[in-house]
């Protein structure tokens, strides 16, 4: 890559709102950065879509029926049936995949010393003993996306010494759409009412964790992973404004905080940039109309998944990985209607009890776990 040619960005998960939004940036900075590769599950007629707008040289689709359908569609571009294909054109590798399903990009793009713009926590936080020692490659780096670490990130930059100097991590939650609700309220709860966040815009899984709390669970067990800190030293606090993303509290008592209004794309822009910044200003807040910012303490008693996350976190090795495979199964079950919306803590509660304990040294350790904690999973649903 030239000095003045663009950053090549490869979406995997592009359809989804991470890799739309991701699109969104790149067009606004069209001299910065160019879309080379796009890949998704089974999105066949959307990605078609936006590899005409983008004309991309690969374009992956993992649902091999389909790879036809695509080739005929778009005889410009190499088609593949594989996700991590992506990650050998291009510069940056944005992970908007969802769910488990990401850990093949995560790996393969440390793995070939790329950059990585991280939106998939799950891979992180399953994977975590195997993805920790692959960000030690030369050229590997990993920026999340994930509003809450992009904030942390931004915030540790204000320290030369952050491993030292950190002495607490406050992450923020919205508190989704049920904050202030007793479980009385939610014994009859829909799909619809679940899905109706307040303030992010996001996919059905991640929005349905954000109203039960695991989305900011899993996201305690990620900051441990990314951050190198310990349970004791991470908290959170509901914030239903979400103007500020997360804050770092260091050893002279000082805390930094990252502000802006919600928007999906100043943390994408940011790890696509980093260490410098895009010129796009997303998430601008107008200060004159900010009227307040709130923050209260979670209510851990309602929200049950919160507390299930920090214990597998703590207990380590394999747990989070089962916890992660089980919410999956669980949500899922959920969205389908096949269970009721406070059932979802409480088999959480039960398979994280049901836990196999299992050394976790390679990719297939994970899967196997992975697999195994859905089994136990879809056993309780019966």
């Amino acid at each position: 890559m030239g000095a003045d040619a663009p950053v090549r960005v490869a979406i995997a998960g592009s359809t989804g709102s991470i890799g739309t939004q991701t699109i969104d940036v790149v067009l606004a900075e069209r001299d910065r950065y160019e879309v080379v590769a796009l890949g998704v599950g089974s999105s066949v007629d959307a990605v078609i879509e936006q590899a005409k707008q983008l004309r991309p040289k690969l374009v992956a689709v993992a649902d091999s029926s389909r790879r036809r359908e695509v080739v005929d569609a778009l005889p410009f571009c190499e088609v593949t049936d594989r996700l991590t294909d992506l990650v050998d054109v291009a510069d940056v590798v944005v992970n908007g995949v969802v769910g488990f399903a990401g850990l093949g990009i995560t790996v393969g793009t440390l793995r070939a010393g790329r950059r990585l713009a991280l939106a998939n926590k799950e891979s992180l936080i399953a994977g975590g003993p195997v993805v920790q020692p692959l960000r030690s490659i030369p050229g590997a780096e990993l920026v999340p996306v994930d509003s809450e670490h992009c904030a942390v990130h931004q915030c540790l930059r204000s320290s030369v010494d952050a491993g030292r100097e950190v002495s607490r991590i406050v992450l923020t939650a919205s508190g989704g759409p049920f904050r202030g609700r007793t479980l009385d309220d939610l014994r009859s709860i829909t799909v619809e009412q679940a899905l109706a966040h307040p303030t992010w815009k996001m996919g059905p899984k991640i929005t349905v964790d954000s109203s039960t709390l695991m989305n900011k669970g899993l996201e305690v067990i990620e900051a441990h992973e990314l951050f190198g800190v310990g349970y004791d030293q991470i908290e959170v606090v509901v914030h239903p404004q979400s103007v500020v993303h997360s804050m770092a509290e260091f050893t002279d008592g000082s805390t930094i905080a990252q502000l802006s209004m919600p928007d999906m794309r100043l943390p994408i822009g940011y790890a696509l940039a980093y260490p410098n910044r895009i010129g796009t200003a997303f998430g601008r807040i107008d200060w004159a109309s900010l009227r307040r910012l709130d923050f209260e303490q979670p209510d851990t008693e309602t929200f049950r998944c919160l507390n299930l996350a920090y214990a597998a976190g703590r207990a380590g090795g394999s747990a989070p990985a089962w916890l992660n495979a089980a919410n999956e199964v669980v949500v899922e079950a959920f969205l389908a209607g096949r269970i009721g919306w406070i059932d979802i803590a409480a088999l959480l509660a039960t398979s994280l009890d049901l836990h196999e304990p299992r050394s976790l040294a390679t990719v297939d350790d994970v899967i196997a776990v992975d697999a195994r904690a859905r089994d136990v999973a879809r056993s309780l649903l019966k």
